[in-house]
């Protein structure tokens, strides 16, 4: 049995990390795999041949950066250019150069929990395109969203890149995009990266790469346990798995116990014993079809009034308005 200690725990990564071990089964949240070095080792499975995601939704904005444009100007020259987990922003900077060299009226606001992933942007962005009025914005999504809307009533477009609303269930997904349209205005825009299914093989290759970068990755959380929460895991001892299911779209990713073990997480006064084979739970990776995201913007008041594939069909940006039924019609 899991030994546990009746403490006080005061951070949102130690009650997660408590209660996710302690469960059955065993779950962690993918977003602790992102400190320093997560981002990192992020950066690095970006760069790999068979992570296909961030090269799809950059042949995306080069071949469509003036329609795109257009589109976000449509109805109001001056608008602002929010970035829900904006990361290293290499995508986004498409967009910034082809704005700034057409003169387009815009401030770009890049979002995100970390400050030092902010600061990295905002210091490439004023090295590389000097002439983009930029404005990050640390905290939640939601919490900065709130802080956004109360100012003037400037146009937004809100980009959430990267297929991140993969990481949710559609259940949770349809959450994530109500509450979203909750800050949003009838002019206002949302912008989103969905990856599409795809021959299940490219899909495994791109989470279990055969350097092990994305292996690495996932283990990362392991990593952080040991170095925040005084843990003994033995990394050695866990093997990244990962699975994908062609019906529903789904690919997990797991942390599987290559033995009976226990480990001491000291911090936490816990000890948690892990059969042979058992595993831990940290991150679903949704993939779409047109049906699908359809289904995900009218459950969340969303209409879809456009949207932009690459060349092998991998991947679609799908531009989201609030449905005509739901707009205020106020002026």
């Amino acid at each position: 049995m899991n030994r546990k200690t009746n403490i006080v725990l005061p951070t949102e990564f130690e009650k997660e990390v408590y209660e996710g071990l302690t469960d059955s089964p065993k779950h962690l949240s993918s977003k602790y795999i992102y400190d320093s070095y997560g981002d990192k080792l992020f950066q690095e499975i970006m760069d790999m041949p068979e992570y296909y995601l961030t090269n799809a939704e950059h042949q995306i904005f080069n071949s469509h950066k003036e329609e795109i444009s257009n589109l976000f100007q449509s109805g109001n020259d001056k608008f602002k250019l929010i970035e829900l987990g904006a990361g290293d922003g290499r995508k986004t900077k498409i967009l910034l150069e082809h704005l700034t060299s057409n003169n387009v009226n815009f401030k770009y606001q890049p979002i995100d929990i970390s400050h030092s992933v902010l600061a990295q942007l905002e210091a490439s962005i004023r090295r590389e395109i000097p002439e983009v009025c930029i404005e990050p914005l640390q905290g939640t999504y939601f919490e900065i969203l709130n802080r956004i809307n109360i100012e003037n009533g400037t146009k937004k477009i809100i980009l959430f890149l990267g297929s991140n609303i993969g990481n949710l269930t559609h259940e949770l997904a349809i959450g994530f995009l109500n509450h979203v349209r909750d800050f949003m205005h009838d002019d206002d825009l949302l912008f989103v990266g969905f990856d599409q299914k795809k021959n299940p093989e490219t899909v495994l290759k791109a989470y279990n790469d055969p350097a092990g970068i994305t292996s690495d990755f996932n283990k990362n959380i392991l990593a952080r346990i040991n170095r925040e929460l005084d843990a003994d895991i033995d990394l050695d001892q866990f093997l990244h798995w990962e699975v994908y299911d062609p019906e529903s779209g789904t690919a997990k990713s797991y942390l599987v116990s290559k033995k009976e073990q226990s480990v001491t997480i000291k911090k936490l006064g816990l000890t948690i014993n892990f059969n042979a084979w058992e595993t831990i739970h940290t991150e679903i990776s949704q993939k779409y079809d047109d049906q699908t995201v359809q289904w995900l913007a009218e459950a969340s008041g969303f209409q879809i009034e456009k949207k932009f594939v690459d060349t092998k069909g991998y991947y679609k940006n799908y531009v989201f308005a609030i449905k005509n039924e739901l707009r205020s019609n106020h002026p």
